[in-house]
């Protein structure tokens, strides 16, 4: 008796065809573009902290009148 299961795929299986109704995938878009915004939000705090660190330690980063400011 083999291991394999009945209802497993054969190893030479391919898929050819994905069948998805049109307002399922519309909306699966728009719950991905509403996602987005958090994680964009979320993406952007951990870049500015990073900013804000090297900035504190290397003194880069700080403008002021177009200039960098001499300490």
């Amino acid at each position: 008796m083999t291991d394999i299961r009945p209802d497993a795929p054969s190893p030479n299986m391919r898929i050819v065809d994905i069948d998805v109704p049109f307002g399922r995938l519309v909306l699966f878009f728009v719950k991905a573009g509403l996602a987005l915004v958090p994680a964009l939000f979320l993406i952007w705090a951990v870049f500015a902290l990073v900013a804000f660190v090297f900035g504190g330690l290397f003194g880069i980063g700080f403008m002021e009148h177009g200039r960098m400011m001499r300490w």
